[in-house]
């Protein structure tokens, strides 16, 4: 067996037993240590909408505070945990001295911000995607996890991560079903409205905190059209990072478990004409990714808008493939999405190359399936969670490095650890973001 495959191999079985140690055994006890009778106490930042979800899946530990700008939200949750203390402003809520975990589902440009002060605060963290808004705003989560690793248990909201189908399509990869990897080609077709920011709308609703709404970003009036989702704030640069911060996070995270990627070396991208106001229409994305112990260098691409890579095969109409990741090898192709997945072994080649893993190397899933439930285990026990924040910083950089190379129409090679686009000084004030006067990221 070569090297590669030994490593490959080395991989699945470490995956099993680190997933075996986040399932509860029969006796009720996890294999990690604690008892997962002892409940955690948690803040909910962020409860309607897709907080409202994200409440709802941690429930069964204490709910101790809760905190959302909007009244109307808050009051309903309230009803819910009446024993639960209120905020409107979540920098209050994190003073609040029994918290030991805290879920964060506000817009997507505050979250670097709760992460960050929850961290460094000692609480554990799940938080929607994606985790930042900025290069920056990546590399300061994913800092302030590392100097904290050990001792906090986070978690990026890609909830299709616990899926089997996810875990299979690893397993494959690793085991080298495909051969060597080449590429990964990752595309979702949702197109964005594209515009400029909204016109001032009076009065603001008398249950809605709109400085707060705001946060650090740079005042706008308000406009209920910003309001209701991310599909309202995220193409608005101020406000999100569009279709490949927010289905990016998803779709992303099978390339980055697929082929265990970190931060590229370089990055090029390329879009609609640029907006000063929102994101663009579509948008195509290169990234360089080094070799690691297992695989050689491999390139990703990404896709959004309506464009789409080709396909390997006719078989395949890809204008009705709304959306997925191709993984090429040397001896075949993957095709994947959330529920599916496809082997296509190259030209006149066979499987004879790929032995399939024992049934103690598959990766095991989550307890009860649930992305929410590993954390909560992680939080009680030994810390690890498959979507911690190191890995998924370094994803949320990658996509977020792929707009301050659109905007400066330049491939761009990256220096991480300077935070450098060692080729293009003008990238520099893209890799940031400037924030209204009171509002610290490092706080």
């Amino acid at each position: 067996m070569s090297d590669n495959k030994m490593k490959r191999r080395t991989f699945l079985k470490q995956s099993a037993v680190i997933g075996a140690g986040l399932m509860v055994g029969k006796s009720g006890i996890l294999r990690a240590g604690n008892s997962p009778n002892e409940k955690l106490n948690i803040a909910v930042i962020g409860v309607g909408g897709r907080g409202g979800g994200n409440m709802g899946n941690v429930s069964g530990e204490n709910i101790v505070a809760l905190c959302d700008v909007n009244g109307k939200n808050l009051a309903s949750a309230a009803k819910r945990f009446p024993n639960a203390k209120t905020y409107v402003d979540w920098r209050k809520c994190l003073e609040q001295k029994n918290i030991d975990a805290v879920v964060c589902s506000t817009t997507d440009h505050t979250h670097a911000f709760v992460n960050v002060w929850a961290m460094n605060r000692g609480m554990h963290v799940y938080c929607e995607k994606p985790l930042a808004n900025s290069v920056e705003e990546a590399q300061m989560v994913r800092a302030t996890y590392m100097r904290n690793k050990g001792k906090i248990a986070t978690q990026m909201g890609t909830q299709i991560h616990a899926s089997d189908n996810y875990r299979r399509m690893v397993e494959l990869i690793r085991g080298g079903a495909i051969g060597t990897p080449k590429e990964v080609r990752v595309w979702c077709s949702r197109t964005p409205a594209g515009g400029s920011y909204l016109p001032e709308v009076k009065p603001i609703p008398d249950s809605l905190n709109w400085d707060l709404w705001v946060g650090p970003a740079p005042f706008h009036p308000y406009n209920p059209g910003y309001v209701g989702g991310c599909l309202k704030w995220n193409r608005f640069w101020d406000f999100g990072s569009g279709q490949i911060g927010d289905m990016g996070s998803h779709m992303m995270d099978m390339a980055y478990w697929g082929f265990d990627l970190k931060v590229p070396t370089t990055c090029k991208a390329e879009g609609t004409e640029q907006n000063s106001d929102t994101l663009p229409i579509w948008l195509t994305a290169e990234w360089d990714h080094p070799a690691n112990d297992w695989r050689p260098a491999v390139k990703a691409y990404w896709y959004d808008g309506g464009k789409k890579p080709g396909m390997p095969s006719e078989a395949f109409d890809r204008e009705k493939l709304f959306k997925g990741a191709l993984f090429k090898g040397d001896k075949g192709w993957l095709l994947a999405d959330y529920g599916w997945r496809i082997l296509m072994p190259k030209g006149n080649s066979d499987m004879t190359h790929y032995k399939s893993p024992k049934a103690s190397e598959l990766i095991p899933p989550p307890p009860d399936h649930s992305h929410h439930k590993e954390w909560i285990i992680g939080c009680k026990t030994d810390k690890k969670t498959l979507c911690n924040f190191d890995y998924s910083g370094a994803l949320i950089e990658a996509n977020m490095l792929a707009l301050v190379a659109y905007r400066v129409g330049k491939k761009l090679d990256w220096d991480a650890k300077n935070m450098k686009a060692t080729n293009c000084p003008e990238a520099d004030e893209y890799i940031r973001k400037s924030y209204r006067k009171g509002w610290v990221l490092n706080g």
